[in-house]
């Protein structure tokens, strides 16, 4: 048991003090208060994990002209953010000099995520399959096979352009939903006039 004990000391000269008892400090609680502390730091530490979005980047695999138009074409989907919460998509390109049709939409469940939901099924539906065994394989494994799942070729390219009055909040709430429906190809982009002048047929400025 850990103590400290205080002897009081006679005065110099004179008659010597009346004898007293030891004063004894136990030592004991704030050891076990010490070591109760550092578990607790220790388990709370470990327990906090950094809350981060994780965002694909390109890859450095040379891409050639007539590939890219090719995805354009059969798999891109054109997603723009107005002010106001406004969201408009589109499919694919202008093609002989004819516009894509805009559609509008919203930022719920029924709205883009049902979109991209059903335009990247087969991977979700993979992905699911995937979770179902993910307690049978590493961590690490199960990180590369749900990779290779959101990356196959088949899988839709988003362009995700902002007007300059839309909000940040707008553009997280997109990139969520591209986790969201397990969508690793997609791209931020600058929103060009021709994009502005689709939107502005949906909602004519006032």
């Amino acid at each position: 048991m850990a103590e400290m004990q205080v002897a009081d000391k006679g005065k110099k000269g004179g008659k010597p003090a009346p004898k007293k008892l030891s004063t004894r400090v136990d030592l004991t609680p704030m050891v076990d208060l010490g070591f109760l502390l550092i578990t607790f730091f220790m388990l709370t530490t470990s327990m906090l994990k950094p809350q981060t979005m994780e965002i694909s980047v390109p890859s450095k695999d040379k891409v050639l002209e007539d590939e890219q138009n090719k995805v354009k074409a059969s798999q891109a989907i054109t997603i723009l953010m107005g002010k106001e919460d406004k969201l408009y998509y589109y499919f694919g390109t202008q093609e002989n000099g004819v516009d894509p049709e805009v559609i509008k939409t919203n930022y719920s469940s029924e709205g883009i995520r049902k979109m991209l939901f059903q335009k990247n099924f087969d991977v979700n539906k993979a992905v699911a399959e995937l979770k179902k065994d993910q307690k049978k394989m590493s961590e690490v494994d199960y990180k590369n096979k749900l990779t290779e799942l959101r990356s196959v070729k088949t899988a839709p390219v988003i362009m995700i352009k902002a007007a300059d009055d839309a909000n940040y909040k707008n553009l997280v709430d997109i990139l969520d939903e591209m986790n969201i429906n397990n969508i690793a190809r997609y791209a931020i982009v600058d929103i060009t006039p021709y994009d502005l002048g689709l939107m502005e047929k949906i909602d004519p400025a006032k």
